[in-house]
């Protein structure tokens, strides 16, 4: 990757996780896991360079029975690194002013801690009030959840965890991995 450059796969598959997993070594790349069975991998990425990455994202896609079809994309990202705010088509590049001084709306597994969430506004952003967004802080990186559509919110509470990628092992393996039109 050259400085701060966008690196994602033309195809999503095993051997392209592979291959962005070694370009972020030691920066997380978070997955619901375990993957709900008839859900897929449809997106990844990072910002940075070649041996610094500042931003990863992942992002799922299943089906809910109350949503129908749902997307999630997970960031995790350095501080001022702006891959978040734009995935999640905030107003705001940092979500700390927006989530500072009032009680977390959320607390999900994300790597091996609780990690508390709050809710970012998209109002002013789009005239569409089509996702969700999460925030928070993990492991000293913010950490952002935007799910599709913006109902499919209240599913997240039943997944297991979020965890770093390269931390699965060999259940990786089986995962699948599918195309999808770029929601951001």
């Amino acid at each position: 990757m050259a400085p701060d450059e966008f690196w994602r796969p033309d195809q999503p598959s095993y051997a392209s996780m592979v291959e962005h997993l070694a370009r972020t070594a030691g920066f997380p790349t978070y997955l619901p896991w375990p993957l709900a069975t008839g859900w897929r991998v449809v997106d990844f990425g990072a910002v940075g360079e070649a041996g610094r990455p500042r931003a990863t994202l992942a992002s799922v896609q299943g089906i809910s029975p109350d949503d129908g079809g749902v997307s999630l994309t997970t960031v995790a990202e350095e501080p001022g690194c702006g891959l978040g705010a734009r995935v999640a088509g905030t107003v705001c590049s940092d979500p700390g002013a927006e989530i500072a001084d009032r009680p977390a709306d959320a607390r999900l597994r994300v790597g091996g801690s609780t990690v508390p969430l709050w809710t970012v506004s998209t109002h002013d952003a789009s005239a569409e009030l089509d996702r969700s967004v999460l925030a928070g802080e993990a492991d000293g990186r913010w950490f952002w959840l935007v799910v599709r559509p913006a109902s499919a919110l209240l599913m997240v509470h039943d997944i297991g965890h979020f965890a770093d990628a390269s931390s699965i092992g060999a259940p990786l393996l089986a995962v699948p991995f599918g195309a999808a039109p770029t929601e951001w």
